[in-house]
């Protein structure tokens, strides 16, 4: 697609609500493995490459690009590099900024050299501020297990840094979803622990939303009267409804969310990463007929069940 092709995004308020103030991309649970794929069967760099193809058609492009771990499957440093050689050209050409986040098969240590060139012998939180709104990235992992914590001193940490408003606020970016898995019981053994501990921390303060992954599927909820959005994964699914097995992992259903923040909500869409076969569209040929009418022309346009458009003629 031609980067002057005119877009919906581009077309004056036809509605009740502005433009958002922050769109943000949530991507979750990509896998990479150096050179392999993932069950010999799923290419998770190719799957990881076909979602942000498709993210760069949306409009306006996200200012970041969120990452909720398990960014590595084995938290190879080849595969952190080549993380970065996929990730970072595409977050570059969109204008965005990438926040990483630790996830139960990332290991502190490469993940650290490999994506911060430090060293990883602590937890990986970290604070981003883009436009006036704060994404901080909480490193829920525990060394060795793949259930999730969050150690006192994180907590104390957190905090501290939520004593002070953003200008936007906040969202929250970890791994493990601090939300009930009624569609993935056999989770709730490696969901993250002592989640009250971590609501004490987050209630009250300006947090407007929690960003997550680990399930392998979207849902949503709530947390200490924050909404909770977990992104599917960028390398296969789990499906929630499975007909025999206990568990099972799928290729395909990929998806990745976007995150729109306005001044008083979020809103959240499930961009699916494989386009399915078109049955009806729209012309961008309309955008210039939209921007020569008034308001109440072109929803009389859109709206009535008789106008050109409705019956086909448009």
């Amino acid at each position: 697609m031609s980067v002057d092709a005119p877009r919906l995004g581009a077309v004056k308020q036809l509605g009740q609500h502005p433009a958002p103030r922050h769109t943000v991309a949530h991507l979750s649970d990509p896998h990479l493995l150096a050179g392999a794929r993932l069950y010999g069967v799923v290419d998770t760099e190719a799957h990881l490459q076909r979602a942000l193809g498709r993210l760069a058609a949306v409009h306006p492009a996200p200012r970041v690009l969120v990452f909720t771990g398990d960014l590595a499957d084995r938290a190879q440093p080849d595969a952190y590099r080549r993380l970065r050689e996929i990730v970072e050209p595409a977050a570059r050409e969109m204008g965005a900024e990438v926040v990483w986040t630790m996830g139960n098969h990332d290991e502190r240590e490469p993940y650290a050299q490999g994506l911060f060139g430090e060293a990883g012998d602590r937890p990986q939180d970290r604070v981003h501020e883009v436009d006036g709104l704060r994404i901080v990235a909480l490193d829920t992992s525990v060394p060795g297990y793949h259930h999730g914590a969050l150690d006192p001193e994180q907590l104390e940490w957190l905090a501290d840094v939520l004593a002070t408003p953003a200008p936007h606020g906040t969202l929250l970016a970890m791994h493990h979803p601090p939300v009930p898995l009624p569609m993935l019981r056999l989770a709730e053994l490696i969901e993250l622990h002592d989640q009250a501990r971590l609501a004490e921390v987050v209630e009250g303060t300006d947090v407007r939303g929690i960003l997550a992954g680990h399930l392998h599927f979207s849902t949503h909820s709530t947390f200490a009267g924050v909404p909770v959005s977990v992104a599917s994964a960028s390398c296969y699914t789990i499906d929630p409804a499975p007909a025999e097995a206990l568990v099972s992992g799928v290729d395909g259903g990929r998806a990745f969310t976007m995150v729109h923040a306005y001044a008083d909500r979020l809103v959240h869409t499930i961009v699916p990463a494989d386009t399915g076969r078109e049955v009806s569209a729209i012309s961008r040929d309309l955008i210039p007929q939209l921007e020569a009418v008034s308001i109440e022309e072109a929803r009389e346009l859109a709206s009535s069940k008789s106008s050109p458009f409705n019956l086909g003629d448009a």
